[in-house]
């Protein structure tokens, strides 16, 4: 049964019906390489720069300890197993039931699953994205240097880890990356049976998948979960306009099966327990979200978190890469692409949704954040929209590669270095981050590792009550802030040492 794809848009062989580019030389120069080989070689050395910051990062991890929610997470998993963790979250905290099994899946390592986190999040993002654009190139009917799917998603990879504000809390605190940062890379992979159908069964199974990834989203995160209706709705919008024939009906379905998914999962978490406690713990009710002070508070916010990230420049790499991608791509035929009919319209409708998504997002947010929601500290919530906004600063790239291309012949070697030096420069910004980031996290474990010793060395002597010093590390909380009066998360960490309290280390002994 056909798709509505057009025979030229399937996958070939990889010189099936080529014809030289207008601005490619033909042929191969004598004891030289070809074109398309010199480019696969320079292409995938431009991968290596961020690459290689998200390995430095990865082997970094190293050095991460448990902190904040970690406490709580990891006496429960412990004590009551991954069953006994997804009860509290349903019943007590805050209804994200899916959220908890991530949660367990590293906590039930303990100290050891915060440390490898990293690495397995950070590789997890690059392979999604990588197939994400190896599918969408096939799907489009476009051929590429090899190494240039690789560039493109480790582009994106270290952008979307690396250049926030507060790297610590997106990359390094798996509590934080399982509620905001993994979230949307989930929501790519959902993605991929779709890209990927072909046949009337593998377009059953990328409807299958969307119904089932819709829950799952939903009750993982609320933030993603709005993120991603919100781009299906619009989706499904221009479908009238986008598709034509029983590829318009496939994707209206898909795009019908994941926002009933997603619907599913919300009415799931918003009705359970832990919701409701958690709206009453910090007075966030349906009320004060849509009050009109919320709102325009939510608004100024939000213009704040906006011109945060417009103004973070090492965001010019996810251009450059889109710019690369339009000048080095090519049609099955071998022949220039030209843009696609109405992609003004689909850009512009990106944009949109990025706005509106975020928007409602920070709407979401806001009553229990307040004004500290653009702030760097909470960082982590705008993970939620990021990483479309550099999907969308690559899809940008790509016409202005297209018509820099068509224009002229003899700009496309100069700008095809110049985006090579902006990707390069694009990881030095995050890459000076981390190495900062790395002595205060060796710092941290040094002292979290002896105050560990102490406090089981205290706990197996009989002791019920210990001190504890503070070990705060980008912003996160500890036991005792605001000069001592704020006590969470000490209870937890007295469950995690089997004590019954921890006191400050820094107040006299004797002193409350």
């Amino acid at each position: 049964m056909s798709d509505g794809t057009p025979e030229s848009a399937l996958p070939g062989p990889p010189d099936a019906g080529r014809r030289p580019e207008a601005d490619e030389p033909r042929g191969v120069p004598a004891g030289g390489r070809s074109p398309r080989s010199r480019a696969r070689l320079w292409v995938t050395a431009l991968s290596l720069p961020p690459l290689a910051l998200l390995a430095a990062a990865a082997w970094f991890g190293r050095s991460v300890r448990p902190g904040a929610d970690d406490w709580c997470f990891l006496p429960v998993v412990r004590d009551d197993g991954l069953t006994g963790l997804i009860g509290q979250f349903y019943f007590e905290d805050n209804g994200r039931v899916a959220n908890a099994l991530l949660v367990g899946a590293y906590a039930t390592f303990q100290v050891p699953g915060h440390q490898w986190f990293g690495l397995i999040s950070g590789v997890l993002t690059l392979v999604v994205l990588r197939a994400v654009a190896v599918l969408a190139l096939r799907r489009a009917g476009l051929t590429v240097p090899r190494g240039l799917p690789l560039l493109l998603a480790a582009m994106a990879t270290a952008l979307f880890l690396f250049a926030t504000p507060n790297t610590y809390k997106t990359f390094y605190w798996p509590a934080a990356s399982v509620s905001h940062t993994l979230p949307p890379v989930l929501a790519c992979a959902a993605l991929l049976p779709f890209l990927a159908a072909r046949s009337r069964r593998g377009r059953g199974v990328a409807l299958a998948v969307a119904a089932f990834a819709g829950p799952v989203i939903g009750t993982l995160s609320e933030e993603t979960a709005l993120v991603v209706a919100v781009l299906l709705a619009t989706t499904l919008l221009l479908s009238i306009r986008a598709a034509a024939g029983p590829s318009r009906k496939f994707l209206r379905l898909w795009c019908v099966a994941g926002i009933a998914g997603v619907g599913a999962g919300a009415v799931v978490l918003v009705t359970s327990p832990g919701s409701n406690h958690r709206r009453e713990r910090f007075g966030a009710g349906t009320t004060s979200m849509v009050a009109p002070e919320s709102l325009a508070a939510s608004l100024r916010g939000f213009t704040e978190i906006v011109l945060t990230v417009i103004t973070t420049w090492p965001y010019i790499g996810a251009v450059a890469v889109g710019v690369l991608l339009g000048l080095l791509c090519r049609r099955q035929d071998g022949n220039p692409p030209r843009p696609p009919a109405g992609w003004p319209l689909t850009a512009c409708a990106g944009v949109v949704a990025f706005l509106v998504s975020g928007y409602v997002c920070t709407v979401i947010t806001y009553p229990v954040f307040q004004d500290r929601v653009s702030a760097p500290s909470a960082a982590r919530l705008w993970n939620d929209y990021l990483l479309l906004y550099v999907v969308l600063l690559i899809g940008a790239g790509a016409p202005l590669g297209l018509a820099a291309r068509r224009r002229t012949r003899t700009a496309a070697g100069p700008l095809r270095a110049v985006c090579a030096v902006l990707c390069v420069l694009a990881c030095v910004g995050p890459a000076v981050g981390l190495l900062d980031l790395d002595a205060d996290l060796r710092a941290r474990a040094v002292k979290w590792d002896a105050q560990d010793r102490r406090l089981r060395t205290g706990a197996s002597a009989g002791a019920e009550v210990l001190p504890y010093e503070r070990l705060v590390i980008s912003q996160m909380l500890e036991p005792f802030s605001r000069r001592g009066r704020t006590y969470w998360p000490g209870g937890c960490v007295a469950d995690y040492y089997r004590i019954d309290r921890v006191t400050d280390a820094t107040r006299p002994a004797g002193r409350p």
